[in-house]
């Protein structure tokens, strides 16, 4: 129970990794805000999965992209936990199609960076006066981040990319509060990301040229967080972890 008397807070929380985030942490202890927008029965399912672990959490609707949905989920936290955070994790985000750039225009544009940077952004900046000494956060960038993404995916990439060097940014700042910022960069996990994005000759392809011949799952990369926003990483800050099977190395 390593996070026993911790609050944390995960946005896109309602399935795929974000639920296996979420119930990772509350089967340390963790109270649990878990942020879901489209997906109401998804984050039932969620909430459900945390009891069943005998964890503690409030679910709260929101689009991450809204500054007054974002000052919601403070409020609703606050009510539910109190007003100290000490973990968040940031894994709203989205492809929603394979453009090229010829196809892309200005609402695609704004709909990829909103949901992807501008989110990580601002809900970092409405709960960084709730989180502390010891507190930690967590985004989610990509593989993608790394090596420009596949096939229209380009600009889903350079969002990514800019949370990587948006983690980076952070740590800096947030370090002499004592405060650390790391992300982590997926590879091919076993998600509805991919099941509604990713060919299955290509996911299989993909999965075969790793090391270890297979996809990840969204256990393994919430085990990773977890480690992440645990005092066992205390000296670890301005990282972009790589979780791909051995795909690409950094």
């Amino acid at each position: 129970m390593k996070f026993k008397g911790k609050v944390a807070v995960v946005t896109g929380g309602a399935r795929d990794i974000g639920r296996a985030v979420c119930v990772k942490l509350a089967s340390e202890g963790a109270k649990v805000v878990v942020n879901f927008y489209e997906s109401e029965e998804d984050s039932k399912a969620t909430l459900e999965a945390i009891k069943a672990v005998g964890g503690e959490a409030v679910t709260v609707h929101g689009d991450m992209t809204k500054q007054e949905d974002i000052d919601n989920m403070v409020a609703k936290t606050k009510e539910a936990f109190g007003d100290k955070v000490d973990i968040l994790v940031n894994v709203a985000g989205g492809l929603f199609a394979r453009k090229t750039i010829e196809e892309v225009d200005e609402e695609f544009y704004d709909l990829i960076m909103n949901v992807n940077l501008k989110s990580t952004v601002f809900v970092t900046k409405a709960f960084k006066p709730l989180m502390g000494k010891g507190g930690a956060i967590v985004n989610f960038a990509s593989q993608a981040g790394r090596d420009g993404g596949g096939p229209g995916a380009f600009l889903y990439a350079a969002s990514k990319g800019a949370v990587s060097t948006l983690t980076r940014g952070l740590a800096k700042e947030f370090g002499p509060q004592g405060i650390r910022v790391n992300a982590l960069n997926p590879g091919m996990i076993a998600t509805k990301f991919h099941d509604d994005f990713t060919k299955n000759e290509v996911r299989e392809k993909v999965a075969g040229g790793t090391p270890l011949r297979r996809e990840g799952k969204a256990e393994e990369v919430a085990d990773l967080v977890a480690y992440l926003v645990s005092d066992e990483s205390s000296f670890l800050t301005g990282n972009n972890v790589d979780i791909n099977g051995g795909l690409a190395f950094s």
